[in-house]
């Protein structure tokens, strides 16, 4: 029976694990602290990630990663993107040489301001990424672990790695699609993090459903002009891992990211309102790679650059706002032809 290794036993992790032990595979499941291993083993359920979710028995409970790694020929890293780095080095050590990697994390690494497809290249050599693949789109791990129908992308540039993982995961309850844009799944998932944190202060704020559209909305349109000048084919965020999960993360309660971004908009600092979500808030680490990454790089990003001011200058909410809706003026569709004529001119 093939051996899989779930890296991670947050919610998503968790959720994931099940959902391979149901497909018929040997799991392993790994958590770092042996407090939460042994209450996952003596509960039968991980009652602080993922509350209500009862876990096949078959699923072997770890806190020692070499154990946990060794012999499987599908590695999954569900862990938060700002550790990714550090535990991929700890694993790689015990990894099977023909293992596929595949990372669930919706991330930028802060610090290098790096997809986390390339700080596993710069770890494992692996420049090609024949075995590493993505896992994204809109799936909550409380609906996953519940069984509730949901589609999600796998991403390689290599066809059969996107189809190892995809057949890995592929249920009636979990249908998984390919892409082979690696760079535009990745940013997909990353950058909507930022713009759910917007939608929830707006709704923090008090303001409606129309500026939570326009938002979301004029989000998409930041996320695809980086993703474009970064490589991405514009396509990709009109699909799952573009618009579908925006859509969720913006607007379900399940989403940490809007969670946090409502108690920064009710007058909570950012530490504050992270430690009220009392789980990993992706988007406000990667909202200060994002903004790093269009000051570098040149890219208008209007939304995330003053959502990066009310994290990380104090500039209020309401200013924030009021600095949006006071720019000056400009044709959206024209701007949206721009993005589709550049990248159809590249080669």
């Amino acid at each position: 029976m093939a051996m899989t290794t779930v890296v991670g036993a947050g919610s998503w992790g968790t959720a994931l694990a099940q959902v391979l032990v149901q497909n018929g595979r040997s799991v392993r499941l790994w958590a770092r602290r042996g407090e939460l291993v042994r209450e996952i083993v003596e509960q039968g359920e991980n009652r602080r990630y993922l509350p209500g979710v009862r876990l096949d028995p078959e699923i072997e409970v770890l806190s020692n990663l070499s154990a946990a790694v060794r012999g499987s020929d599908l590695v999954v890293f569900a862990i938060p993107s700002q550790s990714f780095r550090e535990v991929l080095r700890e694993a790689i050590p015990y990894l099977p040489s023909g293992a596929v990697i595949v990372n669930v994390a919706k991330g930028i690494e802060e610090r290098s301001q790096l997809r986390l497809s390339q700080v596993y290249s710069e770890e494992s050599g692996d420049t090609r990424h024949n075995r590493y693949a993505a896992l994204s789109g809109p799936s909550h791990a409380e609906e996953v672990g519940l069984g509730l129908p949901t589609a999600i992308v796998a991403s390689s540039p290599h066809p059969g790695t996107a189809e190892i993982v995809q057949d890995a995961f592929m249920s009636p309850k979990l249908r998984v699609y390919t892409n082979p844009d690696l760079t535009g799944v990745e940013l997909g998932g990353a950058l909507k993090n930022i713009i759910a944190l917007g939608t929830g202060i707006a709704e923090g704020l008090g303001f409606g459903d129309n500026t939570k559209a326009a938002i979301m909305t004029r989000g998409l349109t930041e996320i695809t002009r980086l993703g474009t000048r970064l490589g991405a084919d514009p396509l990709t965020f009109g699909g799952l891992a573009g618009v579908g999960d925006l859509i969720v993360t913006c607007t379900s309660m399940h989403s940490r990211n809007r969670r946090a971004g409502i108690a920064i908009g009710k007058g909570l600092t950012v530490s504050d309102a992270e430690r009220s979500v009392n789980m990993v808030v992706e988007g406000v680490r990667t909202t200060r790679a994002a903004h790093g990454l269009s000051t570098k790089l040149d890219v208008v990003m209007p939304i995330t650059t003053e959502i990066y001011r009310v994290l990380f200058e104090n500039v209020s909410p309401k200013e924030a706002v009021g600095n949006l809706m006071t720019r000056s003026r400009t044709r959206e569709i024209e701007e949206v032809a721009r993005i589709s004529v550049s990248w159809t001119e590249r080669d």
